[in-house]
């Protein structure tokens, strides 16, 4: 019998933390014994896995001792505390939240872009993974910039609700049906209203005026391309979808990247689903491809009229599955393949 591993799911009973208890049973990780993992609110529930009902345990009182990997999506102060905890105990901690992903002796993984920096999980046992913007976006732009070198990335993302939670896809439901039946509203998680509107801050403003979301694109590409040199100027938008972010990317490369060369890669790249027909419905959306699938969709290739080396580019994920649960997934059955 193959070897079996003890995984501890923290934030089990949220939104990506219940996305990382399906893919895990999806994929057929490898797993021993089931911890998931909440605050002590949510001890006496269950969460259901492989058929059995699982009860759900309090994070302060865990022994990660008990676990040889750990899931973590239950916020970044959360994770500032139990994830520490867990790594000094033996337990390799992928965390979902922000808390590590600028360290720089802590791994910031996308496995189809930098999965060799898993390696580097030893002196905390700890790896990041990265915000589900930046993640999409490097999936789909890896393979352009193995063969041309990016030198810049300017992006306007189009993000869902689900990216702030369960609380942001609840007012957005709850807006939209008042709004329908001639009501009105008044924001209390989104700034603005975001039924049938785009609000453009997600996260707080830093001092030079872009968000904090704007500047983890900024951040974590550089970090994740090891490449200090690519600039990336990123304008975070908040739109009324439920799950998966869009984003309108265009890229000026150190050579000239034709489009049809840029499809020919693309359509060979791990992770991603090239769609990019010129005509009514032949590029991917947030709602008809990438709700619920795993793939990073690419369309809209068309040369930059207004650079000589410019590509543009159309990428939409899963925010919640690629974006967070599955990438998690993904880093630890490379974990538990070559390292542990």
């Amino acid at each position: 019998m193959s070897k079996r591993w003890n995984v501890a799911v923290l934030g089990a009973t949220g939104l990506v933390g219940g996305n990382m208890l399906s893919i895990l049973e999806q994929r057929n990780f490898p797993v021993g014994e089931l911890f998931p993992l909440a605050s002590a609110k949510s001890v006496g529930k269950t969460i259901r896995f492989q058929g059995k009902e699982v009860p759900v345990l309090d994070v302060e009182t865990f022994d990660f001792s008990r676990a040889q990997v750990g899931l973590f999506s239950a916020g970044a102060s959360v994770s500032k505390v139990h994830a520490v905890r867990a790594a000094q105990a033996g337990c390799v901690v992928v965390d979902n939240t922000s808390q590590f992903r600028y360290q720089d002796d802590i791994p910031l993984v996308v496995t189809e872009v930098n999965p060799h920096a898993i390696a580097g999980y030893k002196k905390h046992n700890i790896i990041a993974n990265p915000n589900c913007s930046t993640m999409q976006m490097l999936v789909a732009l890896k393979p352009l910039h193995d063969a041309a070198g990016i030198e810049r990335i300017n992006v306007a993302t189009y993000q869902s609700v689900s990216g702030g939670g369960q609380k942001a896809m609840d007012e957005l439901q709850s807006q939209t049906e008042t709004l329908l039946k001639g009501g009105t509203v008044t924001p209390k998680v989104i700034a603005k209203q975001i039924a049938f509107n785009c609000v453009p801050q997600i996260d707080v403003f830093l001092d030079n005026g872009y968000t904090k979301e704007e500047m983890k694109m900024f951040w974590e590409t550089q970090k994740i391309f090891e490449d200090k040199n690519i600039k990336v100027n990123a304008t975070a938008v908040r739109v009324g979808v439920f799950v998966g972010h869009s984003e309108a990317v265009s890229i000026e490369t150190r050579r000239k990247l034709t489009e049809g060369e840029a499809r020919e890669l693309l359509s060979k790249a791990p992770g991603v689903v090239l769609m990019d027909e010129r005509k009514p419905g032949g590029h991917p959306t947030a709602v008809t491809e990438a709700a619920g699938t795993d793939p990073v969709f690419v369309g809209r290739i068309r040369e930059d009229i207004s650079h000589d080396r410019g590509l543009n580019l159309w990428i939409v994920s899963d925010n919640v599955r690629k974006g967070a649960a599955l990438n998690s997934v993904q880093i630890a059955e490379i974990l538990v393949k070559q390292y542990l």
